[in-house]
């Protein structure tokens, strides 16, 4: 203490002798010794300094002109004030105006604590009766009226862009006339018609009509649809246009001022001269690199998947745990180019155009609103419902477009209306058509066709409100377009199944067990016809296609890979970096109708695969007897709920467990299973010859076959020495429960993962490959709530974070394979091992 002011005064001195005038310097004043001169553990000598200095510093004040003495010193370390908060913020003289930033914020203090120790004099507002509006005309954004001010300006930018895409689109929704009288012959006069923007959203063309007519204005149409912030209206003439604009321009509609804009004719007309918004063509929407040459494609996607390999060894740093050492493969992706692992390159595909076995056509309205079956040109959600014919994109076959063509033809002339996707009423939604190819035979370009053997139609309606007579009519009709068209055509069109799905949803994507009926073909007079036939056995629904020369049974929910060619040399692969052998158990994820599993039989031990589709697990069973492979069971169940305990059934299998006798047939997993093994002798056959399961019959055969091979079973799991999964996830990838039973089984040390969406393949990846966290992370609402906001690659260490200890695999390559050419999509080949 003593020190500290003995050092301070010297300083405060000088500071007063500078300040002295130089006539009024007092010549008796000693020289102030210097602080080194005096130690400051004495202190006594500390404290005699003091006060000599003291009077000195007294002595120099007194010399001072009354103005400076008067002024008062400020402490030592505060913080100097601006002239304008001394002047005005700390005076107590009213007649002094006030700093413009004065009270224009909370005070922090006030709002934490309840008080503030500044009390009344507090430059800042302690509530929001004191706030004031800044100089800018803003408010202090944490304030309630800040809050407000923030959350109108967003709405606003959302209502001017909505504004801007709804009123491209205006013409389109005139056509929708919700059965109004006289609309049909107004729309097309756009010089009598007139868009009105800035209506509330919660109107409909009642409310608009009532408030027109409240007005005064005359028209001939009003149009309004809920949750849209335009409307539409028409008039009579000119004199009714002139009058009802003038009347109804700038007028007040609750908060917002009423806006005239002028209807847009559609993109495709010969009079338009500007068009602010392009509308894709469906070439452009379904295959945007159509116009690349295919080289350039392949580099393209190349590059991408490089992008993503990068994004999985970012997300791994920021998901290890602190304190833990980065993996391995994390510190050696910089000699890489910060690549998780390599990229060994990109697999072309055999066929390039016309390769897609499976295509889904939208039954609507083209852009010039003539009724078309074909593509999307983009998403409802952007206010594009216009579909435009598939002729120009490589990717469908002549075939597939062939059949949306005479689908087009017929709803023409149908008495049934088409799918609206604003007013989700109609009857014809979608045509899918599935192919079905010869053995052995991959052809491109324009002899594709001529490897196409068979050909499923699945016609998609919604039968709400329609009547059965009328219905069955047109279904009866519809077969005999389908009929008439595929015989003309040149060469003839196969045809082999037509079904019709029934699905009342608002999207057209239908749940698996949506209800199919099929459909009778009507032949020709010299052909054998199938009118006779019941036309509800769907067992015999199904065409057939090859991979590898072995033969696949597909039915029509079933999931098969869209293009044959690339499939083989997709399956080949995942093969290879299995490191598959006799002693090898394969597990199937997401197996669909078994290609994988059954493509890889006849180099494992045994193949396990889970699918939860169980039209997809029949035609699995199906496809397995048909070639003759028996060491291959499939169950019916999501991966998440059975992948757990099929490791633990078939990998710990102690010596034990090895002497218990044989569980019950009855389990629930055992119900689940569905072995061909005694089949192991038999020749392979053709599945029409199978009759339909009888499901008791398979049920008491289990229970013979359990307990009479039981014992040799439990012996066969044990021989298994190496372990291998090969997934294929949908594009939302594998459920966290089946990534911690793959991660936590310490038997399982090889995985191949063949991805559709390198995105969730990057999610994945985290949690299968970064360490485990030593303690157990904390769980909360806050936590879920959290997660709920985050991407997809900030979940997945988020759940990292929970994943029991355990060994992680790590990524040792990766291969791209081309199967979706000209789009910009493409799967990825990654092996993990550990």
């Amino acid at each position: 203490m003593a020190s500290s002011s003995i050092d301070q005064i010297p300083s405060a001195a000088e500071t007063l002798t500078s300040q002295l005038p130089s006539d009024n310097t007092p010549t008796s004043v000693e020289p102030i010794p210097s602080s080194d001169s005096h130690p400051t553990a004495d202190v006594p000598m500390a404290s005699s300094s003091i006060g000599e200095l003291t009077s000195v510093a007294e002595t120099l004040t007194s010399h001072l002109p009354s103005d400076i003495s008067s002024a008062p010193v400020e402490a030592v370390g505060e913080k100097r004030k601006r002239d304008d908060e001394k002047t005005n913020l700390e005076s107590s003289d009213p007649n002094l105006t006030p700093s413009p930033w004065w009270k224009t914020s909370l005070c922090s203090y006030f709002r934490r604590q309840g008080n503030c120790s500044h009390g009344s004099t507090c430059r800042y507002a302690h509530g929001e009766e004191e706030l004031r509006q800044k100089p800018d005309n803003t408010w202090d954004p944490t304030s309630e009226r800040g809050k407000k001010a923030k959350m109108s300006e967003n709405a606003g930018k959302c209502d001017a862009e909505e504004e801007e895409r709804e009123v491209l689109f205006t013409e389109d929704m005139m056509d929708e006339n919700d059965g109004e009288e006289g609309c049909g012959d107004s729309v097309h006069d756009l010089s009598l018609s007139k868009c009105l923007v800035h209506l509330p959203r919660k109107w409909q063309s009642d409310d608009l009509k009532k408030f027109i007519g409240e007005l005064g204005v005359e028209f001939k149409f009003a149009k309004k649809r809920r949750g849209m912030m335009v409307g539409f209206l028409t008039f009579e003439n000119a004199e009714q246009l002139q009058s009802g604009v003038e009347t109804l321009e700038g007028k007040a509609v609750g908060h917002k001022n009423l806006k005239i804009a002028d209807v847009l004719p559609r993109a495709t007309e010969k009079n338009q001269t500007k068009n602010p918004a392009k509308i894709k063509s469906a070439r452009e929407a379904v295959t945007p690199l159509a116009d690349l040459s295919y080289a350039d494609q392949l580099e393209q996607k190349k590059a991408s998947m490089m992008q993503w390999l990068k994004k999985l060894t970012r997300n791994a740093r920021k998901a290890c745990p602190n304190g833990k050492s980065l993996p391995e493969w994390v510190l050696q992706s910089r000699e890489i180019g910060g690549l998780s692992c390599k990229l060994e390159g990109i697999i072309e595909s055999p066929v390039r155009n016309g390769y897609r076995n499976k295509c889904e056509f939208s039954a609507g309205y083209s852009v010039e609103g003539k009724t078309t079956v074909g593509f999307l040109l983009g998403n409802f959600s952007a206010g594009v419902t216009a579909v435009e014919e598939p002729v120009d994109c490589p990717n469908i076959s002549k075939i597939a477009c062939r059949y949306a063509s005479i689908f087009q033809t017929f709803l023409e002339n149908s008495r049934l209306p088409v799918w609206n996707k604003f007013k989700n009423f109609g009857f014809w939604r979608q045509l899918t058509v599935r192919e079905g190819r010869k053995p052995g035979v991959i052809s491109n370009g324009e002899d594709a066709e001529t490897s196409i053997a068979e050909a499923m139609l699945i016609v998609q309606v919604c039968t709400t409100g329609t009547d059965e007579a009328e219905v069955a009519t047109e279904f009866e009709e519809m077969a005999k377009a389908f009929a008439e068209g595929a015989k003309a055509s040149s060469p003839t069109l196969p045809l082999t199944v037509l079904l019709v799905q029934d699905h009342q949803g608002i999207s057209n994507v239908a749940p698996p067990d949506c209800p199919l009926r099929l459909l009778p073909i009507p032949m020709s007079d010299n052909e054998t016809t199938n009118q006779d036939q019941p036309t509800n056995v769907l067992a015999e629904a199904r065409i057939h296609d090859h991979i590898n020369n072995l033969r696949f049974s597909i039915s029509p929910t079933a999931f098969f890979q869209v293009n044959t060619g690339a499939a083989e040399k997709l399956y080949s692969l995942a093969g290879d970096w299995a490191d598959l052998g006799p002693d090898t158990l394969l597990f199937d994820v997401c197996c669909g109708t078994g290609t994988i599993g059954l493509t890889l039989a006849h180099r494992v031990g045994m193949v396990i695969g889970i699918e939860m589709n169980a039209s997809a697990v029949s035609d699995a069973e199906r496809n397995a007897k048909i070639n003759g492979l028996s060491n291959c069971k499939f169950i019916c169940s999501k991966a998440e709920d059975v992948m757990s305990s099929l490791l633990k059934e078939y990998l710990d299998v102690s010596q034990m467990e090895e002497a218990k006798p044989p569980s019950n047939a009855n389990d629930d997993l055992d119900k689940q299973i569905s072995s061909t093994e005694e089949m192991s002798n038999s020749e392979p056959v053709d599945d029409q010859s199978l009759p339909t399961p009888n499901i008791h019959e398979e049920h008491q055969n289990n229970e013979q076959k359990d307990s009479s091979s039981s014992e040799p079973e439990r012996s066969t799991k044990l021989q298994f020495k190496n372990v291998v999964a090969i997934v294929d996830p949908p594009r939302p990838g594998l459920h966290p429960d089946v990534i911690k039973a793959l991660r936590t089984h310490p038997r399982l040390r090889t995985l191949v993962y063949i991805s559709c969406n390198p995105e969730t393949l990057v999610a994945n990846a985290i949690e299968l490959c970064t360490p485990s966290f030593l303690e157990k992370a904390e769980q909360g609402n806050n936590g879920y709530r959290k997660q709920r906001r985050m991407g997809t690659a900030a979940s997945a260490r988020h759940r990292a974070k929970k994943m029991p200890a355990s060994e992680p695999f790590r990524p040792v390559k990766a291969m791209a394979v081309d199967i979706f050419p000209h789009t910009d999509h493409c799967e990825m080949v990654m092996l993990l091992k550990r």
